[in-house]
């Protein structure tokens, strides 16, 4: 915890820094509230460098040339002083946090108050970091120890990315406040209701219950945004435009993460060159030839066995060149994969990417070109900033969302982002394309694709996007989309996959658009530790067993558990969804697996259903065909 004193108040999984408790948001401890400060703050000592040059470049793109490098968090080494000894100096090793809402409630004698009101003192444990707290050290109604005062659970926000205390003397008053405001927070009942919850000023008796914060029409409107960033500790200049909302501590919506993520494809095929990326963690630090002689002798550089030193220097020396960064960076991430998924002969192979193409099942050969098996994978994942209020993937593409409302990592221009890396397997299908084409042509799918189109106008439209017509991935993309998530739950429900530890990345794009025509599918499973996982994905692949779950899902998915309901649902035009028929009993998958927040899903458009209203692209005379 940063601030007048530094002190450990809990861990967290490195990966939770990125997507669940990263920069800017608030991470629920036993006692207290942190939220987690911007780069500017962190320590470096303890990080590693992540050499991806295709991610790096990608967030060139979108946040500037500053950015040089990737970097994960900080870890403590893995030690007995670091584990065993909290007066150690790896006991302080982390990221830096700050008390927030700084406002706090005692439980006893309901006062309210701010954390600097020096009414509240801070007990640490240096033993036990999950019993660090404040204390109402004066309560007058306390008996005993002094009673453990809890966060406000009320706060104001806006779509631009700012995030404040509740104002609570402004909202009690409706207005400025009195000489020497002292609040007072009472519940009335057990609901715990913003209507059961009533704030007051004991000095001069103004009063008013909670529940008008969160009125579409209070009566007495919330003041302006307070333009603040906690996590930067810093107030913006210009005036902020954007909705200001009273929300929960703890609100789902109080923070959605921005990331960009890349599957590592190795860019060369020199064997030195490869033997330095796959070692750059140990080189990156090297500057003469020296420090190679001290490593060999230290026995760090086996594999470089024969190599002449100078052959090594030189190799470090060009893969420290900066890369050229375009425009559009983040637009190529996937097309450069599809490239080497798609021919996968002649790809590049290395410790961190391994492909072995299998034959298709041969039911579906006429429905699918090619199956490749993608032994060995890395993903880097780097966060770029977040939102609040609005989530990110409301947008078909980062660069689309206005640049107000990615609230940032850091003060200034950053000179490194932080990400998380992990290693994995999968299985890549491919469609045939010949086959895509006619079927997406057809009268009954384009009348599909045009109610889509609307489905996703209406549902940008309402959530103000300026030019709601754009980013329309298309009936191919929600045609690749269900059948992704067909085989995710398959794959969960018969193997013993977690349906959260599978993910999606779908590769779709028309014959007219960069890098088509796309149409294939990955799904993968990765963890954080270095060796990955243990092939279960990558033996679903093989043509049999891929078969049979093929055939599974179809027949899975012919019939919901909420038909006739589901398999009624069409797109629909009122802007709240961007689905046909689908729904959590049949496609819908969590948010760690899904690349589109659950939209562009229609079952009908892979299998018959009750009412489809269009020829399934798996139409059940078509494999009987092959059979």
């Amino acid at each position: 915890m940063n601030g007048m004193t530094t002190v450990r108040v809990g861990e967290v999984r490195p990966s939770q820094l990125l997507f669940t408790t990263g920069i800017g948001s608030v991470i629920d401890l036993p006692h207290l509230s942190a939220m987690v400060m911007g780069i500017d703050e962190w320590r470096r000592q303890h990080m590693k460098e992540v050499y991806e040059p295709r991610l790096l470049q990608a967030v060139n793109a979108l946040l500037g040339p500053s950015v040089r490098k990737l970097m994960l968090p900080p870890v403590p080494p893995d030690t007995d002083e670091a584990a065993t000894n909290p007066f150690s100096e790896y006991a302080r090793v982390g990221v830096p946090v700050a008390p927030f809402p700084r406002w706090m409630r005692c439980p006893r004698c309901n006062l309210l108050a701010e954390i600097r009101s020096g009414l509240f003192e801070l007990k640490v444990d240096t033993f036990r970091p999950d019993r660090v707290r404040y204390v109402h050290a004066n309560c007058s109604r306390a008996r005993g120890k002094p009673p453990t005062v809890l966060p406000a659970r009320f706060l104001v926000a806006c779509d631009h990315g700012h995030l404040d205390d509740f104002p609570w003397v402004a909202y009690v008053h409706g207005g400025p406040g009195c000489a020497a405001p002292k609040l007072r927070m009472r519940e009335f009942g057990v609901s715990g209701e913003a209507l059961d919850i009533e704030v007051s000023c004991t000095e001069c008796g103004a009063q008013r219950r909670m529940g008008d914060a969160f009125a579409r029409a209070p009566r007495i409107p919330l003041p302006a945004c307070s333009r603040f960033h906690p996590h930067l500790r810093q107030t913006e200049t210009e005036e902020c435009k954007g909705r200001v909302k009273a929300i929960l501590l703890g609100a789902s919506n109080s923070w959605f993460p921005i990331t960009l993520s890349a599957l590592h494809i190795p860019s060369t095929e020199n064997p030195i060159d490869r033997l330095v990326e796959e070692h750059w963690r140990v080189l990156q630090h090297i500057a003469e030839i020296r420090d190679i002689d001290l490593l060999r002798k230290m026995g760090q550089l086996l594999a470089f066995a024969g190599i002449p030193a100078d052959r090594i220097l030189q190799a470090i020396q060009a893969r420290r060149q900066p890369k050229q960064s375009g425009a559009d960076g983040y637009n190529d991430l996937k097309t450069e994969e599809w490239l080497v998924l798609r021919d996968p002969t002649h790809a590049r192979m290395g410790p961190d990417f391994t492909l072995r193409r299998v034959d298709v099942p041969s039911k579906y050969r006429h429905l699918l070109e090619d199956v490749v098996l993608v032994e060995r994978l890395r993903e880097v994942r780097a966060m770029v900033g977040f939102t609040r209020l609005e989530s990110p993937g409301e947008y078909t593409e980062i660069d689309e969302m206005p640049a107000e409302q990615r609230a940032p990592i850091s003060r200034h221009s950053p000179r490194w982002v932080p990400v998380s890396e992990v290693r994995g397997e999968g299985l890549f299908i491919r469609f045939r394309e010949s086959t895509l084409e006619a079927w997406v042509n057809s009268a009954e799918c384009q009348s599909r694709s045009a109610a889509f189109a609307r489905a996703h106008r209406e549902w940008r439209d309402r959530r103000g996007i300026k030019n709601p017509a754009a980013g329309f991935p298309g009936l191919r993309y929600a045609l690749l989309h269900t059948f992704s998530h067909a085989l995710m739950r398959q794959f969960s429900l018969e193997c013993g996959y977690p349906a959260a530890s599978i993910r999606e990345r779908i590769y779709s794009a028309d014959a007219g658009e960069p890098g088509g025509p796309m149409a294939g599918i990955l799904l993968y499973t990765a963890a954080p530790d270095s060796e990955g996982t243990l092939g279960g994905m990558v033996a679903l692949g093989e043509p049999d067993t891929l078969g049979r779950h093929i055939d599974h899902l179809l027949e899975q998915n012919r019939i919901c558990a909420s038909d006739p309901l589901c398999a009624e649902h069409l797109p629909p035009q009122d802007g709240l969804t961007v689905h046909g028929a689908a729904c959590h009993a049949c496609l819908f998958a969590p948010e760690t697996s899904c690349e589109r927040g659950n939209r562009f899903l229609d079952r009908s458009l892979v299998v018959e259903t009750f009412r489809t209203g269009v020829t399934p692209f798996f139409h059940p005379t078509g494999g009987d065909a092959e059979r």
